[in-house]
């Protein structure tokens, strides 16, 4: 299978039509239409249901267009550190994350480098615990910052001289913005928007079950959430309550939002964390020495 073929392959999925996608890569539609053809027949499967005038993935078709970007993600990573190998360090620095304020201690050593390796690139992912280990995994990135507690195991960390703190977003308009702080008793009987990282491992095993005692269970969760920029969405429509970290969804005075901490105050401690045995670009491992220098580390 060509890397060449991968290409054809989601040009036509992105464009939705033979037609297009020949328009847009210089072919002819029958020679596309071959290539099509011989990659169904090599993989055994079909990846596209044809109609007069557009095709649609089928599911198969849309685990092998997963894959496929993927893979030419990799390559074009890999293709870069290669070119990069140069007396001057300059190349690409892939870091995931989730959404934290953390990422203003990482801005400020990228802030610093740029002083002295202005070729340096630096690529943002965000998403949870498991979109970012999942890349950091498949060598998509080469950093994912994690927020506290989360599995640390399998890679080398350094920990983050930060800390989050959990609270709840909600309108300004809500019965419970009068308060200061918010306790567990005040999120029996309201619904609730909540992460799904947090559901899964923080608030069922660990501090949020500890923080909120023996209730747990009867929480009212309507919505989960991946990213608080939606979660903040459903909360000025009136559909809940978030529970979430400060700092991450604008509650300034011009928001309809505020922020009230959890009582007693609950906090998250965050992670910078890379792949054991990991062999890094020059300018991965350049990032790698400014981070240890400025930040107090813990390896593992």
């Amino acid at each position: 299978m060509e890397l060449r073929v991968l290409r054809y392959f989601l040009t036509i999925a992105r464009e939705g039509s033979i037609t297009a996608a020949a328009d847009f890569l210089h072919l002819t539609q029958p020679t596309l239409s071959r290539q099509v053809k011989e990659l169904e027949q090599d993989l055994g499967k079909k990846l596209f249901i044809r109609s007069s005038h557009s095709i649609i993935l089928t599911e198969e078709g849309m685990l092998f267009r997963k894959r496929a970007e993927e893979i030419l993600d990799m390559v074009d990573k890999l293709e870069a550190e290669f070119s990069s190998m140069e007396e001057t360090i300059g190349g690409d620095v892939y870091i995931g994350g989730g959404e934290t304020e953390a990422m203003r201690q990482i801005a400020r050593v990228v802030k610093d480098l740029q002083l002295s390796y202005p070729n340096i690139r630096y690529h943002l992912y965000s998403g949870n615990e498991d979109d970012v280990t999942e890349r950091l995994d498949k060598g998509l990135l080469d950093f994912g910052i994690l927020i506290q507690p989360a599995d640390l195991s399998k890679y080398h960390y350094i920990d983050i001289p930060a800390k989050d703190v959990w609270g709840v977003i909600m309108r300004k308009d809500s019965p419970l913005a009068f308060k200061d702080t918010i306790q567990a008793v005040d999120l029996l009987n309201v619904p609730l928007i909540c992460s799904r990282q947090p559901m899964k491992k923080t608030f069922s095993k660990n501090e949020f079950t500890d923080w909120f005692g023996e209730d747990f269970d009867k929480l009212n969760v309507v919505t989960t959430y991946n990213l608080a920029y939606n979660a903040a969405i459903m909360v000025e429509e009136g559909i809940g309550y978030a529970i979430t970290l400060d700092k991450i969804v604008n509650t300034s005075s011009d928001s309809n939002l505020c922020f009230r901490p959890l009582k007693p105050r609950l906090e998250a401690g965050l992670n910078i964390v890379w792949r054991k045995h990991q062999v890094f670009s020059a300018a991965a491992d350049m990032f790698l020495k400014e981070i240890q220098s400025k930040f107090t580390n813990s390896l593992s």
